[in-house]
């Protein structure tokens, strides 16, 4: 018990230190993407942190299994190094339970995976897809810059001024197409001043100068309006929004169950895969953390990472293959890791693994 107790601290210190660096990269990278929105006005600022948690949360299901694989990694490799290993079995201790040690926080880890995948993952796609259309709908105006085209609303609407003296200041030559269901409407104008907007209420009004409205109906039922006014005052951003279009990924897992949608069974199968993936890459981790003769602690720490991208690209590639229908719903995307587990498999057998596998004979 105490080894095995040494064997899964071993484990474990090293697994959160690097989900740690991963969702300090991770955070960063996403806040960088963030920033720029809200500093060109497509983003609130006060909205960031809530975004970033989010994917950081989506992200888990990934992140964890990486994780548990560098850390086995580099705990059997500096044990190997330091030879512990070779004292462990020297002390009678059972091959079999240096395997199950990883097993045992793989399963655990494979749980909280699970549960994370299942149930916070859609939660989370959910809550950030509605606040992306929050953001789509209410455009930041007084950030925005000259010379740059702002979309937002699903297209629905685009605004462009020619020149600007910084944020906050009168725009000039200022366009504005709005689309709604039935026509569209343009607007341009000589200038636009006040450009100040509420995100808690939605509101972002403009006052225009020398303002020319046109509005194409689409039908044709009506006639082409046209509209002059020295003073107008325009809220860019509607209210009316569009419909959230379905995703799979913010359904709940108890829906996917009921669907035969290809990209329904995808999810379902991706949210299934990542606790079984977190196992196999757990166990992964041990032969590829073993040296051959002279080489370092760490001497195959590139191909192993090399390996992780490997099986993380077929993984992403099985699933889309699965949405679009190229490959069957069986075996879907679960042949991916029941590839690896036959990698595995073999790699556990081969003979230069026997000092961990091999039990040792006593000397008579």
């Amino acid at each position: 018990m105490i080894i095995a107790r040494y064997l899964l601290r071993e484990i474990t210190a090293p697994f959160l230190r690097v989900l740690v660096v991963l969702m300090v990269l991770f955070a960063t990278y996403s806040a960088a993407g963030y920033l720029s929105d809200a500093a060109s006005g497509l983003l609130p600022a006060s909205s960031i942190v809530q975004l970033i948690g989010l994917k950081l949360l989506i992200a888990q299901d990934t992140l964890i299994p990486i994780s548990l694989y560098v850390a086995v990694i580099l705990a059997f490799g500096r044990m190997g190094g330091d030879s512990e290993i070779t004292a462990m079995l020297a002390l009678t201790f059972p091959p079999r339970k240096i395997l199950g040690s990883v097993i045992n926080l793989g399963v655990m880890l494979a749980i909280a995976v699970a549960v994370l995948s299942l149930y916070a993952r859609p939660w989370a796609y959910a809550r950030l897809h509605a606040l992306a259309g929050i953001a789509a709908i209410t455009l930041q105006t007084g950030a925005m810059e000259a010379d740059t085209f702002y979309i937002g609303q699903h297209g629905r609407r685009v605004i462009f001024f020619a020149r600007r003296a910084g944020p906050g200041a009168p725009a000039e030559d200022v366009f504005v197409q709005i689309r709604h269901d039935d026509y569209t409407e343009i607007i341009s104008a000589r200038l636009a001043n006040s450009m100040m907007a509420s995100w808690q209420a939605g509101v972002s009004q403009v006052h225009l100068l020398d303002a020319h409205i046109y509005r194409f109906w689409q039908d044709g039922t009506k006639s082409d309006q046209v509209l002059d006014a020295a003073d107008l005052v325009l809220n860019p951003n509607p209210k009316s929004s569009l419909a959230t279009d379905y995703s799979a990924v913010v359904t709940p897992s108890a829906a996917l169950f009921r669907s035969t949608d290809p990209a329904d069974i995808a999810e379902l199968q991706w949210r299934l895969s990542t606790p079984l993936s977190t196992i196999l890459l757990g166990l992964l981790g041990i032969p590829m953390s073993l040296r051959k003769g002279r080489q370092g602690r760490y001497a195959r720490f590139g191909t192993a990472i090399l390996a992780y991208f490997a099986y993380y690209l077929l993984f992403t590639s099985a699933r889309t293959w699965v949405q679009h229908g190229i490959v069957p719903s069986l075996p879907g995307i679960l042949w991916v890791p029941g590839a690896l587990a036959l990698v595995l498999l073999s790699m556990l057998v081969k003979p230069w693994l026997a000092i961990i596998l091999r039990p040792r004979r006593r000397q008579a």
